[in-house]
């Protein structure tokens, strides 16, 4: 039987991973993408890492490619597409998997540098990754752009550029979606809560000094559901749903996939 991206060609940004114990959102698309039938550019900052995913694809017996760019810049964002259409023929779903959060604080302790580098990666680059890839999509008459969000655009505190970051993505969404419905392009964000990935558990974990164990005991302890974090394959599932014809009439949704964290806040 046909998988459910059977013939598509995919673009994951944010496709590597930092070293780690679980596996992190952006492989765990990457890789049921292609289970799923996708030909898969996955695109990294650091070149070794998206071609480690890449290589676990083809292991797989899946189609893979890599590439190497950084979001920030306008050019490297416009080669991902071009890339994409040089090396697959075209470009049917985008996925923004790019975040940060190092150096945030409250309003009054934030420094300038930081907030305008969390900005630049979480909302700009997302933005001018759309930019590159919507006047393919357009012309295509079809394409579906998944973003990565987070529950901290409507909670938390602590981590000002990081929140806001996450609720102009959630923005960004919704009006990409709206000026791009007649074009047949559709786009939906995964506003996700507490997941045990490299990232989010290994990261806290070296900036605090304690072991990833008591990090993950914290943060499970915090979930409603079974109290337990989710996992890259949670974000990658919700991603497939979001990507495939399975949700052709459904653009400028914003999916928890959070454990019920989010109902719990209100």
């Amino acid at each position: 039987m046909a998988g459910r991206l059977e013939g598509k060609i995919a673009v994951v940004v944010g496709a590597g991973q930092t070293p780690g114990e679980t596996i992190g959102n952006g492989r765990a698309m990457a890789l049921l993408f292609a289970r799923e039938g996708a030909s898969v550019l996955c695109v990294d900052r650091v070149a070794e890492r998206a071609e480690e995913t890449a290589v676990l694809i083809a292991e797989e017996g899946g189609t893979a490619s890599s590439l190497a760019a950084d979001i920030v810049k306008a050019a490297d964002c416009a080669k991902i597409v071009e890339e994409a259409k040089a090396r697959f023929g075209r470009l049917d779903i985008l996925i923004n998997n790019v975040g940060i959060g190092g150096g945030d604080a409250p309003a009054h302790r934030l420094e300038e540098a930081a907030f305008d580098r969390i900005l630049s990666v979480n909302l700009k680059g997302m933005w001018l990754t759309i930019k590159a890839a919507l006047p393919v999509m357009r012309e295509q008459e079809g394409g579906s752009i998944v973003n990565i969000s987070s529950l901290a655009a409507r909670a938390g505190g602590i981590q000002l550029a990081y929140e806001v970051s996450k609720a102009g993505v959630n923005r960004l969404t919704t009006s990409v979606a709206q000026s791009n419905a007649r074009y047949g392009v559709r786009c939906n964000a995964i506003e996700m809560g507490y997941m045990d990935t490299p990232m989010a558990v290994g990261g806290i974990a070296s900036a605090t000094g304690r072991s990833t164990a008591e990090v993950r005991a914290e943060r499970d302890a915090r979930v409603p559901l079974k109290g337990k974090m989710g996992d890259g394959w949670d974000t990658a599932h919700a991603a497939l749903f979001l990507a495939s014809d399975d949700a052709r009439f459904i653009s400028g949704a914003i999916l928890p996939v959070d454990g019920a964290m989010g109902v719990r806040i209100g």
